[in-house]
């Protein structure tokens, strides 16, 4: 005779299995599957909400977890200046980031978002971090140039 705690394991398990064998397929998750089989397949899972919510952008200081999740948000800009708080460090936009792709990734259909930043010299809202001059600032220095023409000539 089985004692009461491998009864209720056992049963834990029957429902799970269970449970699995009603889950949806989703085949815009297999990555076996071909690319426009599954695009296909999402397109057609996808509400109109949820289509002009992915073809929108959000600037940094309106987004938040339940927005993204919310609204499918597409993505989300931290404009020049646009940080978490001031002097942010790396874990603050770390933390920021992951907090927006949760609420992303938790939305019916889990798509992740996409993350920009304008930072044409790098990365330069994590406080203390490198900043490195625009490409023309380069050119400007003639090693580039230079370089550039070694491999012409």
């Amino acid at each position: 005779m089985m004692k009461a705690p491998s009864l209720v394991l056992l049963w834990g398990v029957l429902w799970l299995c269970c449970w699995a064998a009603e889950a949806e397929y989703m085949a815009y998750k297999d990555p076996k599957k071909p690319m426009n089989a599954r695009i296909k397949d999402l397109m057609g899972r996808m509400t109109l909400a949820e289509k002009l919510g992915q073809m929108t952008q959000l600037e940094r200081q309106n987004a938040t977890a339940e927005i993204m999740r919310e609204y499918s948000i597409g993505s989300v800009l931290s404009g020049g200046g646009s940080v978490p708080r001031p002097q942010a460090s790396t874990q603050d936009w770390i933390n920021m980031f992951n907090d927006f792709q949760n609420g992303s990734l938790s939305s019916r259909l889990g798509i992740p978002m996409i993350y920009g930043i304008d930072a044409v010299h790098g990365h330069n809202n994590v406080y203390k971090a490198t900043i490195f001059p625009h490409n023309v600032g380069l050119g400007a220095t003639r090693q580039v140039i230079h370089s550039y023409n070694e491999i012409i000539l």
